[in-house]
């Protein structure tokens, strides 16, 4: 597949992208896309991008930068057109992004139960840390 048009998220896309986001499993309950949406609209929105091909809104990567590392969020591309490159062309789309603000390393979190994202992710280069993963919510969607 050619043609991947990358462009930032624009607000017209909200319903697409959430749709997009449940169809490939990354909808939580704890996490309600949209307020994840307009959180990032306040925060480096020109790192939330879309792909389109023909017209049609295929794939979606939010990048974030706060000064010491990089992290990536809500990769996603529709199923029927995986394993065409999509998801590694978004991926170099954030990281020019991220280089371009001085990111010198990217994080990520990937579900233990999503096996084929590890290993995408793998294929680009991505080693797994040793780190433990943990998080506090502030604020209940």
């Amino acid at each position: 597949m050619t043609g991947l048009a990358i462009r930032p998220y624009e607000e017209r896309d909200a319903d697409l992208v959430v749709a997009l986001w449940r169809a490939c499993g990354l909808v939580v309950p704890w996490n309600d896309p949209l307020k994840d949406i307009e959180r990032k609209l306040r925060v480096q929105r020109e790192l939330f991008l879309v792909g389109s091909l023909e017209g049609r809104l295929v794939a979606t990567v939010m990048a974030g930068y706060e000064g010491h590392r990089g992290w990536i969020n809500y990769l996603a591309v529709v199923e029927e057109c995986r394993r065409h490159g999509l998801g590694r062309q978004m991926m170099d789309a954030a990281e020019v992004g991220l280089r371009a603000m001085g990111c010198p390393k990217i994080n990520l979190q990937i579900r233990k139960s999503n096996p084929a994202a590890i290993g995408f992710y793998r294929s680009l280069g991505f080693v797994e840390d040793e780190t433990v993963s943990m998080g506090k919510r502030l604020v209940k969607d």
